[in-house]
């Protein structure tokens, strides 16, 4: 029985994590600085950013968050008939895009600003938790301990995050959290177009 890369993952990023807190240079050279990435060609910061956290609360909503929702979506890619044989390595794929993808549109609009910085794997998370909530539109999430039904949530999470993000201020990633969540949609839609179908289907006729 193997270890489920959910697992690994949370480890991998609590090993880079952890130390990268109380090691300034460490922390500066994995996060994401757009300056650095066109200017400097560190094109690896748009992946390792997501391993490292400004502080413990950081760290454990994110991998929290990553850990409720990602043995699920892990489950359903390896599933043979969900994907094949190919399932851990989209999984894989899934975590990592999502991580990059999320980045895009803060390096497109900050690639000059060298103060521009951020860090943390909430744009991966994203990534994961709307490809559950497409996978699983009526199951139950809570939010602020409100439940609600996963696709209910995706639209407003959408909603308010898209809003935030072009408002600004604050210490929160709101458009890594749009675009990680954009690509965990699109991601897992076009390696299985049927779940637009199937997702509408489970909303209009959940019984």
């Amino acid at each position: 029985m193997h270890l489920p890369i959910t697992y690994i993952i949370i480890g991998i990023t609590l090993l880079v994590s952890i130390p990268a807190m109380n090691n300034a240079d460490l922390k500066w050279k994995l996060m994401f600085n757009a300056y650095q990435i066109k200017h400097h060609w560190e094109w690896y910061r748009f992946f390792t950013h997501a391993l490292i956290h400004a502080d413990w609360a950081h760290l454990l909503f994110n991998l929290f968050s990553f850990y409720s929702f990602g043995l699920f979506v892990e489950s359903a890619y390896a599933d043979e008939e969900f994907f094949g044989g190919r399932g851990p390595l989209l999984y894989i794929l899934l975590y990592v895009g999502g991580a990059a993808m999320s980045s895009v549109y803060s390096y497109e609009k900050n690639k000059d600003n060298i103060h521009y910085n951020a860090l943390g794997a909430s744009g991966a998370v994203s990534a994961v938790i709307f490809a559950f909530a497409l996978i699983n539109p009526m199951a139950s999430i809570s939010l602020f301990f409100i439940p609600m039904k996963a696709w209910i949530f995706g639209f407003f999470f959408l909603g308010v995050s898209w809003y935030l993000g072009r408002r600004g201020g604050g210490n929160i990633g709101h458009d890594a959290h749009f675009w990680g969540a954009v690509y965990g949609v699109v991601f897992t839609l076009c390696l299985k177009p049927s779940l637009a179908q199937e997702f509408i289907t489970k909303i209009i006729h959940p019984f």
